[in-house]
């Protein structure tokens, strides 16, 4: 695994997917602060397999799944 472009997509992806789980939140009237901390919570966990995905895919188009310098 490719930890320093993980890093780089997990900021990415844990910052739009938290995102979207609060706004849906929001729209959906669960407006409470206990809520808000569930929605991140989850936004938080549920980008970790996303980044995995997009890390391997990018890693194995460039050819540097092990995030070893060509």
């Amino acid at each position: 695994m490719n930890w320093p472009l993980f890093a780089v997509i997990y900021i990415i992806a844990g910052t739009v997917t938290t995102g979207i789980v609060i706004i849906s939140t929001l729209i959906m009237g669960f407006d409470e602060i206990a809520h808000m901390q569930i929605a991140v919570a989850v936004g938080a966990a549920a980008s970790i397999p996303i980044t995995m995905f997009f890390a391997k895919k990018i890693g194995s188009i460039t050819g540097n799944e092990d995030g070893h310098k060509a």
